[in-house]
C-alpha cells in the first residue's frame, strides 16, 4: 500500500511481489522459509494496453502489395489482402485467417458474413481495394483453393499460420521504422480510429468490431472525455 500511495504502478508492484515470491520458494527450497503463504498474495490486476493506431499513410503503404518485402509475387499478393482486411474491415486476425475458399469469391461480394468471438456473427463491408487485393492473390496463388477450404495458403499450401503474418509485419514496422505496437492487431485498432477520426459513430464502430457492450469499443478506440465532448456539441440540436 505504501509503495502504491507512493506512486508505484501495477506493473512495478506485480514485479516486486513476483520477486518475493521467487525468493521465498529459493528459502524454502533451503529449510529457511514457508513460501504457502506468498502464493495466496493477489497480484495488482494489470491495465489493459491495448496497441496504438497507425496513421493513415502507414497503415495505406503497409497494406498495399507494394509494400510487401517478399520476393514471391504471389505471397506478397496473399500479404497485402489479409492485411488490407484486417484494416479495411476491422477483422481480427483468426477471422481473416478463418475465410474459406467460397468467401469474397466476386465483385459483387461487399458485404461479409464474420464468425467473430463467442460464435456471433456480424456483417462488415468489404472494400473495393480489398476485394480487389484478394482477386490478385487469387489469380496468382499457385495452389487450388477448394470453395470449402481456408482461402489464405502458406507457402507449402497448408493454412497460413498467424504466426507468419505476424513476423511478415515485424519486418515491415522495421523497413519503415515504425515502433513495435506496429501489429497486425493495430491495423484492426487503425480501422475503428480512423472510422471515429472522420465521424463515424461509437454504435456502428461497435457492430463493425464485434464487441459486445459499447463500453468496450469506447476503450480500445481510446475515446477520452473532449473527443464525446465533441461529438455531443456537433450532433445534439439543443448544444
Amino acid at each position: 500500500a505504501a509503495r502504491r500511495n507512493g506512486g508505484a504502478g501495477a506493473r512495478t508492484l506485480g514485479r516486486g511481489l513476483a520477486g518475493i515470491r521467487s525468493l521465498l520458494r529459493f528459502l524454502e527450497r533451503r529449510g529457511l522459509a514457508n513460501a504457502a503463504g506468498a502464493a495466496a498474495l493477489r497480484a495488482p490486476r494489470q491495465p489493459k494496453s491495448l496497441p496504438k493506431p497507425l496513421t493513415a499513410s502507414d497503415a495505406k503503404h503497409i497494406v498495399s502489395i507494394e509494400g510487401q518485402l517478399t520476393e514471391e509475387p504471389w505471397i506478397a499478393a496473399r500479404n497485402a489482402a489479409v492485411l488490407t482486411l484486417l484494416y479495411g474491415s476491422g477483422l481480427r486476425i483468426s477471422e481473416a485467417l478463418g475465410l474459406a475458399g467460397a468467401d469474397l469469391a466476386s465483385a459483387a461480394d461487399t458485404v461479409l458474413r464474420v464468425a467473430g468471438k463467442g460464435g456471433k456473427t456480424r456483417l462488415v463491408p468489404v472494400l473495393p481495394v480489398a476485394l480487389r487485393a484478394i482477386a490478385e492473390y487469387r489469380r496468382l496463388c499457385p495452389y487450388h483453393l477448394d470453395p470449402k477450404g481456408l482461402l489464405f495458403r502458406g507457402a507449402r499450401g497448408g493454412p497460413l499460420n498467424p504466426a507468419i503474418v505476424q513476423r511478415d509485419m515485424a519486418k515491415l514496422r522495421s523497413a519503415l521504422n515504425l515502433p513495435d505496437t506496429a501489429t497486425p492487431h493495430a491495423l484492426r485498432h487503425s480501422f475503428a480510429t480512423h472510422l471515429l477520426g472522420r465521424g463515424g459513430d461509437l454504435r456502428t464502430i461497435q457492430e463493425l468490431l464485434g464487441h459486445a457492450s459499447l463500453s468496450t469499443t469506447q476503450i480500445y478506440t481510446g475515446v477520452d472525455t473532449a473527443r464525446l465532448l465533441e461529438i455531443y456539441e456537433q450532433a445534439h440540436p439543443r448544444a
